[in-house]
């Protein structure tokens, strides 16, 4: 229903609108219904779809797509984040803090674990695009008990770090191969991409998945990988 905004949406609108308007060049049309799907930005026959989010409810869309189409996916990750707190009195100052947490280029796993075979496709692109972004809270006074508190209105771009872009799988297990030994677990990939055990996790699905490991026996009790040698 136009003018109704879940909280997910407003969470997308200004960092997606403006990640939109850095893709978008001349002669480029924005959001424009393509075999029953909005993209968001076309460029001659080539589509950008930028998402912020997980990409689960990319699984009917991109297939689609992709049948005739070569898509850009564009995947914002907050490098640094300054959290900017709205208070519901108009005569209180916001306030404004850096967060201690920094995001990495590994973090597109969680997103990618919904969709990890896709990568294989031929038309797809994925550009990851490490940001500053500035989150947005406000006091949520409505609904049930535990809705209550700060909860995020809106994410802003406030600027771009650096842009990656992976054509395949094996481009992004390539970030972490060189430290991998001949065989490996969930544990030697988070090790490697310094991240959390559940990161290593969704990492080991998306490089079976794409294509680029396979289950060779255990290692205690987790599992065990070895890389796929192409001929």
């Amino acid at each position: 229903m136009a003018g109704a905004h879940s909280i997910g949406e407003l969470n997308e609108r200004s960092l997606h609108r403006a990640l939109k308007a850095r893709y978008a060049v001349a002669g480029s049309a924005t959001e424009q219904v393509i075999d029953g799907f909005v993209a968001d930005v076309v460029i001659g026959d080539r589509i950008v779809e930028v998402h912020t989010g997980g990409f689960s409810p990319l699984k009917k869309k991109l297939p689609r797509l992709l049948q005739r189409y070569p898509v850009t996916l564009v995947h914002p990750i907050a490098q640094d984040r300054y959290i900017l707190k709205v208070a519901t009195d108009p005569d209180v100052r916001a306030t404004r803090r850096k967060s201690p947490k920094h995001g990495s280029v590994f973090d597109v796993f969680s997103a990618l674990a919904s969709i990890p075979a896709l990568l294989a496709h031929p038309n797809l692109t994925l550009e990851i695009v490490m940001i500053v972004e500035e989150d947005v809270r406000a006091v949520n006074t409505g609904g049930g008990r535990r809705r209550r508190g700060w909860v995020s209105l809106d994410r802003r771009l406030v600027d771009v770090v650096k842009t990656y872009s992976f054509a395949s799988m094996a481009d992004l297990f390539a970030l972490v191969d060189d430290e991998l030994p001949e065989q490996f677990t969930t544990r030697d990939i988070a090790t490697a991409m310094k991240s959390s055990r559940r990161l290593g996790q969704q990492a080991a699905f998306c490089f079976r998945e794409g294509g680029v490991s396979e289950i060779c026996g255990k290692s205690g009790n987790a599992l065990a990988y070895r890389r796929i040698r192409k001929p």
